[in-house]
C-alpha cells in the first residue's frame, strides 16, 4: 500500500509530505483548493504523462516521491527482478519534471524508463475518475477479472497449455506441408543429386585422408631414393650392420677373459643389431608399398577432385557431403512417404484442436455461470447508489475459431445501460462522469475479493449525489477499505465521516503573496469542524457540529 507521498514544486504546492495508512482515507476541501493537484502528483509518480505546466512558477524542476509497503508475494517484485532493479524494504518511485517539460523516473533510486514506471504504477494504484483509462475501463482486463472472480484461473492455465499444444501441432503440419511442396518442385534435382552422391559414396574425413595419400605418392620417388640410401647405409659393406658385427666379434674374442665386465656393452650391441634389422625391414616394407601404390596416384587424385567438384557444386565442404546425402534422402522420403506423414500430422493437429475446443467450451460455460453471478452482485449494489434504473451486464461472446487464443474461445466485456430499453455499451461511453464513478465503485465492491492492486483512489465518486445515496457510497467505500487501501476525494460529509484518516486541502496566499496549496491531517476536533463546514457551508453552526457528531457516530455502527 501507499505509505508516503512527498511533493516538491508542483503547481501551487511548494513543499508537502504526507503519510498514509491502511483503510479508508478521505481528502476534503473547498472547490479549487488543489485536490486535483494532489492526484496529478500521484499520477506522475505512477508514470503518467508529464507536462511543463505542472512545475511551480519560478522553480527549476518539480519532484514527486511515492513510497510503498508491499507483501512478499506482490507482482511488482517479480517485475523488479525481470528488470534487474534492487528490492529494498520499501518500494520508492520518484519522478522529476524540469521547467522545460523533460522528466526522469527512478525506482529505488535506479533510473528507469517512464514506460517501466507506468507498468509498476499500474500494479500498485488504480485511480478511478481522474487518469487515463486503465483497469476496469480497459476491456482487455475484463476477461482476467471475470476468471479471477469465478475461480477459473487454474482451468484457464490448462486451456492455455492445450492451445500451445494445438499451435505446436499446426506448426509441425504447416512445416511438413511446406517442405513437401518445396520437395516436389525440386524432385528431379533431388533424385539426380542423391543418385550422384550415392554413386560417389563420400565418407567422413575422406578428403584429409586422400590429401595425405596424394602428397605421399607425389613424393614417392624421392622417398624411395631416401629409403634406398638409408638401407645402403645400414646394410652395405661399410654400413652400420657390418660395423656392429665386427664390434660384436671383437668383444666375443675377449669375453672369456673379462668375466662380466663386457656383458652390458655386448647386450647393447645385440639390441642395436636387432633394432637395425627391424628398421631395415620396415624401410623395405614401406619401399615395397610405394612401389605397389605407384600407379594409384591417378585414381586417388581423380577421387579427390570428384569429391571437391561435387562439394563446390552444392556449396558445402567436402566433409559435409555425407550429411548432405542424408538430407537429400530425407527430403525424398518425404515425397515418397509424404502422404502418410502428412496424414499423421493432420490427425495430430485435429486431435489437438478438439482437445482445446472441448476444454475451451467447458471454460466458456463456467464463464457464463460466473458472469451471471457477477452481474447479480454488481446490480445489487446499484439501487442504493441512485442507479436503480441501470443494469450491468458481463458479455461472454463466442469467437470464431480463427480468433481463438490461449485465453480460450471467448471475448469478455463489461457493458452498462443507464435506462431500460436502451442498448448497453462500454462503461465510459454510456455513463456520465458521476454515474461512471458509482458504477466503478459497485464493480469494485463485487470484485473486492479478486483485486490485485493494493490501493484504490476514487476522485469525487459522490459527485451529484447526497443524502442516502452519499451514505451508501460511503458505506461501500468503507467495505472496500476492509480489504484494500482506499483514498477518496470527496465533497460529501456522509463519505468523509467514514474515513479512518482525514486530510483537508486548502489554498491561501503565502508571505510572498502567491497562492499555495497545503494539506493538513485532521485530529478528531478539526475533523468534526471540517464535517460541520461541509454540512453548513462557510458559517459553522452548533447544529452543523451536532450533525457532524451524528455522522461520525453513525459511521462506527
Amino acid at each position: 500500500m501507499l505509505i508516503g507521498l512527498t511533493i516538491r514544486d508542483i503547481v501551487l504546492i511548494d513543499r508537502l509530505s504526507l503519510s498514509f495508512s491502511g483503510g479508508l482515507g478521505v481528502l476534503t476541501g473547498e472547490t479549487g483548493a488543489g485536490k486535483s493537484i494532489l492526484l496529478d502528483s500521484l499520477g506522475l509518480a505512477l508514470g503518467r504523462r508529464s507536462e511543463a505546466k505542472l512545475v511551480r512558477p519560478g522553480a527549476d524542476r518539480a519532484s514527486i516521491t511515492a513510497e510503498f509497503d508491499l507483501p512478499d508475494d506482490h507482482a511488482v517484485l517479480a517485475l523488479l527482478d525481470e528488470n534487474d532493479l534492487p528490492k529494498e524494504e520499501r518500494l520508492i518511485l520518484r519522478r522529476t519534471v524540469s521547467a522545460d517539460g523533460r522528466s526522469k523516473a527512478f525506482v529505488n533510486d535506479e533510473p528507469v524508463g517512464v514506460g517501466l514506471l507506468k507498468q509498476i504504477g499500474e500494479r500498485l494504484v488504480e485511480v478511478q475518475g481522474q487518469f487515463d483509462q486503465h483497469g476496469l475501463l480497459d476491456p482487455t482486463t475484463h476477461i482476467d477479472l471475470l476468471d479471477a472472480y469465478g475461480g477459473l484461473m487454474g482451468k484457464r492455465e490448462a486451456v492455455a497449455a492445450l492451445h500451445a499444444d494445438w499451435a505446436a501441432a499446426r506448426r509441425a503440419l504447416d512445416k511438413a506441408r511446406a517442405t513437401a511442396v518445396a520437395a516436389r518442385k525440386e524432385e528431379d534435382f533431388l533424385r539426380f543429386a542423391a543418385d550422384e552422391l550415392d554413386k560417389l559414396a563420400p565418407q567422413p574425413g575422406e578428403e584429409e585422408e586422400l590429401s595425405e595419400r596424394r602428397s605421399l605418392l607425389q613424393n614417392a620417388e624421392r622417398l624411395t631414393e631416401a629409403i634406398t640410401a638409408a638401407v645402403d647405409f645400414l646394410t652395405g659393406n661399410d654400413g652400420a650392420d657390418e660395423g656392429l658385427r665386427q664390434a660384436q666379434r671383437a668383444l666375443d674374442r675377449m669375453a672369456d677373459k673379462m668375466g662380466d665386465l663386457l656383458n652390458a656393452p655386448v647386450a647393447s650391441l645385440d639390441r642395436a643389431a636387432v633394432e637395425i634389422e627391424e628398421a631395415v625391414g620396415e624401410l623395405n616394407r614401406i619401399g615395397a608399398d610405394l612401389d605397389a601404390d605407384s600407379s594409384a596416384l591417378e585414381s586417388i587424385e581423380e577421387r579427390l577432385f570428384a569429391l571437391r567438384d561435387i562439394a563446390r557444386k552444392h556449396g558445402v565442404a567436402v566433409d559435409d557431403l555425407p550429411q548432405l546425402r542424408e538430407d537429400f534422402a530425407q527430403r525424398l522420403s518425404l515425397i515418397d512417404a509424404g502422404e502418410e506423414t502428412l496424414a499423421k500430422l493432420e490427425t495430430a493437429a485435429k486431435q489437438a484442436e478438439k482437445a482445446f475446443a472441448d476444454a475451451a467450451a467447458a471454460l466458456s460455460a463456467q464463464r457464463q455461470d460466473a458472469a451471471t453471478r457477477l452481474d447479480a452482485a454488481v446490480n445489487a449494489e446499484l439501487p442504493p447508489l441512485k442507479l436503480e434504473r441501470a443494469r450491468f451486464t458481463t458479455e461472454v461472446e463466442q469467437l470464431e475459431p480463427s480468433r481463438w487464443t490461449a485465453l480460450g474461445s471467448d471475448r469478455v466485456g463489461f457493458t452498462v445501460t443507464t435506462n431500460p430499453g436502451l442498448p448497453g455499451g462500454p462503461l465510459d461511453k454510456v455513463a456520465s462522469g458521476g454515474e461512471l464513478s458509482r458504477f466503478l465503485l459497485a464493480i469494485k465492491v463485487a470484485l473486492a475479493e479478486v483485486g490485485t492492486v493494493p490501493t484504490l483512489v476514487f476522485d469525487e465518486v459522490d459527485s451529484g449525489v447526497g443524502g442516502a445515496t452519499a451514505a451508501a457510497v460511503g458505506e461501500r467505500l468503507s467495505r472496500l477499505a476492509d480489504r484494500l487501501q482506499v483514498l477518496v476525494v470527496t465533497h460529501s460529509p456522509q463519505v468523509a465521516a467514514r474515513g479512518k484518516a482525514h486530510w483537508r486541502v486548502s489554498k491561501a496566499a503565502g508571505n510572498d503573496g502567491r497562492m499555495a496549496t497545503s494539506i493538513d491531517s485532521l485530529d478528531p476536533h478539526h475533523r468534526r469542524e471540517e464535517l460541520a463546514r461541509m454540512l453548513s457551508g462557510a458559517e459553522v453552526t452548533d447544529e452543523a457540529r451536532a450533525a457532524a457528531d451524528r455522522l461520525i457516530e453513525g459511521s462506527r455502527l
